[in-house]
């Protein structure tokens, strides 16, 4: 059994390095590469043609969870405490704009294709988060993570991943039928409570921070700085608050250290490392066959909404006082669509049967499915080729 599992995960690294050898020769970027190979090799593909498929192990979970704790981490790294309190009026006008917009359209456009309203707040959460962690290795694989419209697009992600936290304690019980208001009002308490603590240690642990990272030895310095880290975003999970948006936290508190350069560079191995696996997840949690019967509403949902985050973000950099060509950049990264949506769409399934039918929570998740495949495909490409849109902007736009 043990073997099976180690040849699993093998073959799981090897495909992710020969599709990461491909990207690298087309000079593209690899993410796309890593879900394809991973739908490529899942028993809803592979697996159909009764030959050996990659199953999704406690190690290929781990590890995906691992990717986006790492990624968020080195998002946070990059907007420390002081530029998130300086930022505080634009990051909440650009927020506000980018739910605001996104929301409202995702839930017209779900309550015109469901028909009801407990589907169209569903819908309206799963159309509206980004994917901080495949935005985030982007961002970092292009170099935008130092251009100024970083700002406005970290900003926003934050904003949403906090968003996306009470938005999920509070439809989880009051719209699916997962318990109580009072259940609800007691989840989002817990989870301000520990991103309070969380603030706290951003704002007064730095010295502490600064002492324990004080070795001549890599490998202890590494293993205090996972420890840390993996230890807080598992407490925030277990306390159904986002791994996540802990993470970020943690990284803002690193980020006042004088160690951020040496953790970008003794970390950025294993940083890009489980990204790929939580990749490779995403593709191998996805059955392309499931989805081929709602193709019609992922047409219509990608061209509906893919405009409304491009205004949306592009508005934002707006407000942060970016020219046109970097306000449309903003607008384009904050296309991709990934693992929020598919939490979002998985608690709807979980409780189907109250506020929602069994066969409309089948139909979102199915489309949920699909939709991230598209948008993150998507996201990942427009945001390469970022150029190409450019041209269109005026040349004062620049």
């Amino acid at each position: 059994m043990a073997g099976e599992l180690l040849l699993e995960v093998g073959v799981m690294f090897a495909a992710v390095a020969a599709v990461s050898f491909v990207a690298s020769r087309l000079d593209v970027s690899p993410i796309p590469f890593y879900i394809l190979i991973g739908i490529a090799l899942n028993k809803y593909v592979i697996g159909r043609l009764s030959l050996p498929y990659v199953t999704e192990t406690s190690f290929v979970k781990i590890g995906a969870e691992l990717g986006i704790i790492f990624l968020l981490f080195f998002l946070g790294l990059e907007f420390n405490l002081e530029r998130l309190l300086a930022d505080r009026e634009r990051l909440g006008k650009s927020g506000l704009l980018d739910l605001g917009i996104n929301l409202t359209v995702g839930f017209g456009l779900g309550y015109v294709l469901f028909g009801g309203v407990a589907a169209a707040i569903v819908f309206a959460g799963i159309v509206y988060i980004s994917s901080s962690a495949i935005i985030t290795k982007t961002m970092l694989d292009l170099g935008w993570i130092a251009n100024p419209e970083s700002g406005p697009i970290l900003g926003t992600l934050v904003f949403e991943d906090l968003a996306i936290a009470i938005y999920l304690a509070v439809v989880g019980a009051a719209v699916l039928g997962g318990g109580s208001i009072g259940a609800a009002v007691q989840s989002v308490g817990i989870a301000l409570g520990f991103l309070l603590v969380l603030a706290l240690l951003v704002y007064f642990g730095t010295r502490a921070l600064e002492r324990m990272l004080e070795t001549t030895s890599a490998e202890y310095f590494v293993l205090r700085t996972l420890g840390t880290t993996v230890l807080i975003a598992g407490a925030a999970l277990a306390l159904g608050v986002s791994e996540a948006v802990a993470a970020f936290f943690v990284g803002m508190a690193f980020s006042s250290t004088s160690f951020v350069h040496t953790l970008e560079e003794t970390l950025s191995p294993i940083r890009d490392t489980f990204a790929a696996v939580f990749f490779f997840w995403i593709g191998l949690v996805t059955d392309p066959f499931a989805f081929l019967g709602v193709l019609d509403l992922i047409a219509i949902a990608v061209v509906v909404t893919l405009p409304a985050k491009v205004v949306s973000g592009y508005y934002g950099g707006k407000v942060y006082g970016l020219s046109d060509r970097r306000s449309l950049r903003v607008g384009l990264a904050m296309v991709t669509r990934g693992e929020f949506s598919l939490i979002i769409a998985a608690t709807a399934l979980a409780g189907a049967g109250a506020a929602l039918s069994v066969a409309t929570a089948e139909t979102i998740y199915a489309f949920t499915v699909g939709y991230v495949l598209v948008m993150s495909l998507l996201g990942t490409t427009v945001m390469q080729f970022s150029g190409v849109f450019e041209r269109y902007l005026t040349p004062t736009a620049a």
